[in-house]
């Protein structure tokens, strides 16, 4: 029996998710292998949708591959035997300026030198949902623009209407508070972060206390801030005296008069995160 082999260059056919950490038919030991879970899904709800899908961008040799709320992957295509594929991040948080959602953050990739890589995924408007460029700004730090119809209304991507009433009123409280001078910028700042991590949207880095600490941590805890609170409460009186002063308004003072918490109330939704959001929107 003659056997008649034919040279010739082979056809490669590529199908959508057959590449690294996404194809279930490799070995386990050929996949790529992440350095990190995945965030839980977060952020704008009709955004969520996106989870589960993944979309390709070809750039020069290579392939890009992103998983939103997954992960983001880069395939040489070449037929080099040492051809390069790699995670360029997995999804860990949002990045957030000025009451919006500005960027997806996908962290915790492939090793680069001393470091891990990184991907900023940018949104932006667009008639389909689909990959638009792929830029490396700095070594191992990739920048990546998708777009998509799902962020084409002005408030899309606003942050104040995504969270759950309860942090919503802590943010109302916190912008009292600054508005009055009660608080600091960097305090109000401190003070978003912690509603943004409870909210999920920001990877919390909290040390988890042990539930079985000693009874008197509690203790401790409600006695500084009391302590805490006691101090903003004489703060605010002096203030106050010192205003009345200015204007040449009499005032009785009693330094052995109960000092009562300070009532913060939000009488105008302008201080809620961002000018246009209540007038324009609601």
């Amino acid at each position: 029996m003659v056997t008649h082999v034919f040279a010739g260059k082979m056809k490669i056919v590529e199908e959508p998710n057959t590449f690294g950490v996404n194809n279930p038919f490799l070995a386990q030991g050929s996949r790529l292998q992440p350095k990190a879970t995945p965030s839980p899904v977060s952020g704008p709800t009709h955004l969520h949708r996106l989870a589960g899908k993944c979309f390709s961008f070809i750039e020069s040799t290579y392939k890009y591959e992103f998983c939103p709320f997954h992960n983001i992957t880069q395939h040489e295509k070449s037929f080099r035997w040492n051809a390069y594929s790699g995670i360029l991040g997995i999804w860990q948080e949002w990045e957030i300026a000025n009451n919006t959602f500005t960027g997806m953050w996908m962290r915790e990739g492939d090793a680069c030198g001393s470091k891990n890589r990184q991907t900023k995924v940018i949104l932006t408007c667009g008639t389909s949902s689909k990959l638009a460029q792929v830029s490396e700004p700095t070594t191992c730090v990739y920048s990546l623009t998708f777009e998509t119809p799902l962020v084409c209304h002005p408030h899309s991507l606003l942050v104040y209407p995504t969270l759950r009433e309860a942090l919503q009123q802590e943010w109302d409280e916190a912008e009292q508070a600054r508005y009055e001078g009660l608080i600091t910028e960097q305090g109000y700042n401190n003070l978003l972060k912690d509603i943004f991590e409870d909210a999920g949207f920001l990877k919390s880095h909290k040390v988890k206390v042990n539930p079985d600490v000693t009874a008197h941590s509690k203790t401790h805890d409600s006695l500084q801030k009391c302590t805490e609170d006691f101090h903003r409460q004489r703060e605010e009186i002096e203030r106050l005296r010192a205003l009345l002063t200015q204007h040449n308004i009499p005032f009785e003072s009693n330094t052995n008069e109960v000092k009562r918490p300070v009532s913060v109330t939000v009488q105008d939704q302008h201080l809620r995160g961002d000018d246009g959001l209540f007038t324009d929107l609601q």
